[in-house]
């Protein structure tokens, strides 16, 4: 028997956990066995103390056979699956599954919720009307077989420790630490018997990983970790120092989603959705001219669209918003933020961007909270453009006056404007 304030004692004082232990923990705490109080006190540990490499495999399997393991063998397609480590206004799961869906390659992506000052696929997908991101196990074989495509949340028993871990990680400031992001993202995505996945690593002020090196670090983390399981990964390293696309919410993001699948979207979500499209294709393996052109064709032939709309349908949701994007929430208030002054944009700046989103109802201060789908920004600048006194710079869809006030708290230092110009940023940074 292990006793968990030991186990908190020797990972405050760097100490190695033995993998028994860690077993332990894992079961333990999926089974209401230790509390949140505890495990959050772990966690701060580790984020302080990090892990070696023996505690993290060993963590990573214990999260990853808590419950089930999905068997998709009987799906005569190649499986491939996408995850982003978490940014602002980082929607491109949405466009990107049907994408890769109409080219032939099969997409069981299992995503999260928002995470601190980030957004959430789930939360984007479920301002939907309808939609549901929750399906029976042999709906979700099936859909993968018919549509291509699923896009659903963890289940009760598929890695259930890191449905738990996630959120309790999210409400205690415990999300930036490369061990436990690593483990998060691998263990479900190794749970989905999949023949290939793609990372994007984000890197800047709006992403957990500030740093370049950092982000290498989780990178290659992670795709050891996927070697080590027989999974090949490719991983990208993009930029998220400012928000990525023109809106950042749900219900707003759901809109510019549907305007990239029609070949009309924001330069930057363009430009990464289509790189990240054919990467999974060769992962699935395509050569990169096939990749190329099956991509460019599933968008200008409307193929991808239509993927969407058969997605949205399948989950319970109002396929009629493909058509009709004003069927998606909307809080009917806005307020704009005008440039005080003329000159260029040299920040536009992602983090607090978010934290105002958090605090508009966007996204969670506690694991309890409820999002509102329709709340948001329309960022309407980017770094190194010009701009004149009195454009607008941001709109903001609030609902309510006092969120309102908190979220422009935060929006006063969050776009700064100088006399000279600035490089523009370089969206893609590296792939490993």
């Amino acid at each position: 028997m292990y006793s968990m304030v030991e186990q908190i004692r020797r990972k405050r004082d760097g100490l190695e956990l033995d993998t028994d232990a860690i077993r332990w923990i894992i079961r333990e705490y999926t089974a209401d066995e230790i509390p949140d109080y505890q495990l959050s006190s772990l966690l701060m540990a580790i984020v302080f103390n990090g892990m070696t490499t023996d505690e993290l495999a060993a963590w990573t399997d214990a999260m990853l056979h808590s419950g089930d393991v999905l068997d998709l063998s009987s799906v005569d397609k190649a499986k491939v699956d996408k995850h982003s480590t978490g940014g602002v206004g980082d929607k491109i799961s949405i466009p990107l599954a049907p994408i890769v869906a109409a080219c032939g390659v099969a997409v069981p992506m299992m995503s999260g919720r928002g995470l601190g000052h980030t957004g959430g696929t789930l939360d984007k997908l479920e301002s939907i009307p309808g939609f549901t991101t929750q399906i029976d196990p042999s709906a979700f074989d099936r859909q993968l077989t018919d549509i291509g495509v699923v896009m659903v949340g963890q289940t009760e028993r598929l890695v259930p420790a890191d449905r738990r871990i996630y959120a309790l990680r999210d409400a205690t400031g415990t999300v930036p630490s490369v061990p436990l992001i690593s483990s998060s993202i691998m263990s479900k995505k190794l749970a989905e018997d999949l023949d290939g996945l793609l990372l994007d690593v984000k890197v800047g002020s709006g992403a957990f990983m500030k740093t370049e090196a950092d982000a290498r670090t989780l990178a290659q983390t992670m795709s050891d970790l996927g070697a080590a399981h027989g999974t090949p990964v490719t991983a990208f390293l993009t930029d998220m120092s400012q928000p990525l696309g023109a809106t950042v919410g749900n219900a707003n993001e759901i809109r510019e989603s549907i305007d990239v699948l029609r070949g009309n979207g924001p330069q930057d979500v363009t430009e990464l959705t289509i790189a990240f499209a054919r990467a999974m294709l060769v992962l699935a393996g395509h050569d990169g001219e096939r990749a190329a052109s099956d991509v460019d064709a599933a968008i200008s032939s409307g193929a991808a669209l239509t993927t969407m709309e058969r997605l949205i349908e399948a989950q319970g949701g109002d396929p009629g918003v493909i058509e009709d994007p004003s069927r998606l929430p909307s809080t009917g208030q806005h307020r704009v933020i005008e440039a005080d002054r003329s000159g260029f944009i040299a920040r536009c700046d992602a983090y607090d961007i978010g934290v105002a989103g958090v605090r508009l109802g966007a996204g969670r201060a506690k694991k309890e909270d409820d999002v509102d789908p329709a709340v948001g920004f329309t960022v309407h600048v980017d770094v190194g453009a010009p701009v004149d006194a009195g454009q607008p710079l941001l709109t903001v869809e609030y609902r309510d006056d006092e969120r309102l006030e908190s979220a422009l708290s935060v929006l006063k230092g969050a776009i700064e404007i100088t006399d000279e110009p600035v490089p523009a940023r370089t969206l893609i940074i590296d792939t490993i």
